[in-house]
């Protein structure tokens, strides 16, 4: 219900939406949507409960193996073993003595300082950033690049459109859909759940609205997908339940109707892109013997090739927006259905078109398709990096288990380097990382891993030295996001609990006893660097026409947003109206359907075109191991794994377990049913779930979300490898290919029974911290 003077409440911003906190006698009690949000996430309720909890980790705590014995091979004890509080002083001296042993004795390249900034939302509190800038006062670090998002989109969009970012943030607006578009087709769906947050912040949500808005004004959909739940059901969506992992089979038997039918726009073609013909030789077999038509396509989809060509049809006559969803880059080849996507839109013409063209993950954010002018902010600057040794995001258990090795990866050539100290500030690699069972055993490799974290998740049970972290609600920030139209002023609502310090403070005094305090801090406290920080965000906007108010005046007001766009926002317009005035970033200025770069690189897997290849793990193999492929999406209740461990997300597991849905024809060749505990799993893991019965997946098809904390078993049970339900037990650890190597989580098959055992047998510690020992150990 509505809370009395909410107005009033402290303003704070998240990755998942603005609040109103409310506190009582210095404790919070309830955060409310912002005033200025239509539709609130209620995720951000969930961290209320488990501020002050048990899971909180309250002092500098030390893992007991490492304080007794000293740093290296941790041989099975990290998240096993118990730890030790020290005091702040104790624990900067550790740290401290650790960093100069490793640089002293290995070099800077030793070190690899892993981040995945989804702590907090704000522009200086923003544990990526702090994390680099520390490193870098330092002597730099190992550096990763890339997302598990879309690692793929990431290295592909470049050789195609000429840039990655500007297209994402630049997709067509929902306001433009509605009126103009009248077939809107989504390879991968467009899940509303996940269009509850934007990296940054969000001050108001409005993708759910814009996607209602779009069908209730007459927008067909089509849902291609093995998940119905990938489309609000209030869009009544058509439902192409094709096997995962078989899109860009379905685009290329698209692409074949759309030449042999002459309904291609051969104009646009020859005016805007280069390399289509290198594509058409391919998709009609001139180039490996085999016509890539949709009786082909049929076989390796499971939908009907009737189906199929009256979609391509259906695409050609009328104004049509083609939606990939990022999860389509997480996947065996995770490079080719973006650039297939793209070939069968230039193949259509209507790119740059109100209405018409492509879109790369509407949903995926709040903001993908917002009709939002954003503010251009400025950030925490993080230095330079000297040491050049770096990964791929998704190759960090590669990087720990071979170093020395080779790698390939966008046409040059890596080495990994050995590894003696891991820092991590931010993000948590036991939720986002494949095959965590090889993972964990990679994670004994270092010398010493360091993290700071806020509560007793498996990162910080799997650390050798956690630091205790301040939350967002613990301190003052500037919330900004270039995919947002608002500032907030993030206002502390409560002290940090127990001896938790802010990233920043940590940092700080750790630079201090290095030498380097003056190159982290430049001598400003929070408070400075916030005003440097909106100083120069104010600069930035007014070069956009965008006046901003005071620092002071923006402080007591507690928000600012920006007015909206003059036009509406139409991707690749410009370039459409004009080509040779506004030339896309590829060599050639053009879409650049065969790229003769990547074609240069000399992988097989990935020449120069969009193309097919059977993914490792799929259901169009003859008698798979494994016979049901998993889809381990986005969680609809939290973001990634954060405040699993809160009411909110805890309300939705089964018998406090996650669940997971099977289709009825599937449960009941396995004697399932609703509720029951059942265990999945393959060559890699195993894990426990709750199985909900369900038509919502199709026939041979289990969909588990990501984002349960990691809970293995006490050493040696080897039947389950989680017992909460972490699908990333199973999932695959190897490259998309060698052209972005990103992560390949959709691409798993698996089996599923009922677990035999009593559920009483395999009790559940995701939610239990490790042993602490309060006394110290002699000399601490």
């Amino acid at each position: 219900m509505p809370f009395e003077h909410a107005k009033k409440g402290t303003l704070t911003s998240s990755h998942w939406g603005t609040y109103r906190v409310h506190a009582d006698n210095g404790s919070i009690t309830a955060l409310e949507g912002f005033e200025r949000d239509e539709d609130p996430s209620p995720i951000g309720q969930g961290i209320v409960d488990v501020l002050d909890g048990p899971m909180r980790i309250k002092m500098p705590m030390i893992r007991r193996g490492w304080l007794e014995n000293g740093p290296g091979n941790a041989g099975g004890a990290r998240g096993a073993d118990e730890f030790v509080e020290v005091s702040w002083p104790r624990a900067i001296k550790l740290v401290v003595e650790e960093l100069n042993r490793v640089r002293d004795r290995y070099g800077n390249q030793a070190i690899y300082g892993g981040s995945y900034g989804w702590s907090s939302a704000g522009r200086f509190h923003h544990a990526q950033s702090q994390l680099k800038r520390f490193l870098n006062s330092v002597g730099g670090y190992t550096y990763s690049l890339n997302t598990y998002s879309y690692a793929a989109a990431e290295v592909t969009l470049p050789h195609v459109l000429g840039d990655f970012y500007s297209m994402v943030n630049g997709a067509t607006s929902w306001d433009v859909i509605k009126e103009h578009t009248s077939l809107f087709v989504a390879f991968g769906g467009a899940p509303a759940k996940n269009g509850q947050v934007t990296n940054g912040g969000v001050g108001r949500h409005v993708q759910k609205q814009g996607m209602l808005d779009a069908a209730s004004n007459g927008v067909k959909v089509v849902n291609v997908s093995p998940l119905r739940s990938d489309v609000l059901d209030e869009m009544n969506a058509d439902w192409v339940a094709l096997y995962p992992g078989s899109d860009v089979a379905l685009l290329l038997g698209i692409a074949h109707t759309l030449h042999t039918e002459n309904l291609a726009d051969t104009e646009f073609l020859s005016t805007y892109t280069v390399g289509y013909e290198r594509f058409q030789q391919y998709f009609m077999g001139e180039t490996d013997g085999v016509v890539k038509d949709c009786s082909w396509a049929a076989i390796k989809t499971g939908i009907p090739a009737s189906r199929i060509r009256d979609l391509a049809r259906d695409m050609a006559r009328q104004r049509t927006m083609i939606s990939v969803s990022w999860s389509l880059t997480r996947q065996d080849n995770g490079e080719q259905p973006y650039w297939a996507a793209i070939a069968v839109a230039s193949m259509l013409g209507q790119l740059g078109l109100p209405g018409g063209g492509i879109g790369f993950g509407y949903s995926a954010m709040n903001a993908i398709g917002a009709n939002y002018q954003g503010i251009p902010g400025a950030s925490l600057p993080q230095g330079k990096n000297p040491i050049k040794s770096f990964i791929p995001v998704a190759r960090v258990t590669d990087l720990l288990l071979h170093p020395g090795k080779r790698f390939e990866y966008n046409g040059v050539v890596g080495t990994y380097p050995e590894i003696r100290l891991v820092y991590w500030a931010g993000g948590n690699p036991f939720h986002h990382h494949q095959d965590l069972v090889r993972m964990r055993r990679a994670w004994q490799k270092p010398e010493t891993i360091i993290v700071h974290e806020w509560c007793w998740n498996a990162q910080a049970k799997h650390a050798d030295i956690v630091l205790p972290a301040a939350t967002f609600l613990e301190r003052n920030d500037i919330a900004s996001s270039s995919r947002d139209p608002f500032l907030v002023y993030m206002q502390k609502a409560a002290e940090p609990v127990g001896q938790s310090l802010t990233d920043y403070e940590i940092f700080s005094a750790l630079a201090e006893e290095l030498g380097a305090r003056e190159a982290f801090t430049e001598g400003r406290d929070e408070e400075q660097w916030l005003q440097v920080i909106y100083d120069e965000t104010r600069q930035k906007a007014g070069g956009s026409g965008i006046d901003l108010p005071t620092f002071e005046a923006f402080k007591a007001k507690g928000w600012f947003e920006n007015s909206m766009p003059k036009e509406p926002q139409v991707l690749m317009k410009a370039f459409r109206e004009n080509p040779a005035a506004n030339p896309l970033g590829t060599p050639s200025g053009k879409i650049e359907i065969f790229s003769e770069t990547v074609a240069g690189f000399g992988y097989e897997e990935c020449p120069g075109f969009p193309f097919w290849s059977e993914p490792k793990e799929w259901l169009g193999q003859e008698s798979p191991e494994y016979p049901l492929h998993l889809i381990s999406n986005q969680p609809k209740n939290k973001l990634h794994s954060q405040l699993d461990h809160g009411s909110y997300s805890r309300k939705s597991k089964i018998n406090g377990r996650e669940p997971v849905v099977i289709h009825p024809v599937d449960a009941k060749a396995r004697n399932i049913v609703d509720g029951s505990l059942v265990r999945l799993f393959n060559g890699r893991g195993a894990c426990l779930c709750s199985a909900v019965v369900s038509d919502e997946v199709r026939p041979r098809v289990l969909q588990l979300s990501t984002g349960a904390w990691f809970d293995p078993p006490q050493p040696g049970d080897s039947a389950i490898s989680c017992r909460h339900g972490n699908p990333n037990v199973l999932t695959r650890d190897q490259g998309t290919s060698r052209l972005a190597q990103g992560p390949s989580a959709l691409s798993c098959l698996v089996e599923i029974e009922l677990f035999e055992g009593e559920a009483s047998a395999m009790p559940m510690g995701a939610f239990s911290p490790p042993a602490i020992r309060s006394e110290p150990v002699p000399g601490s």
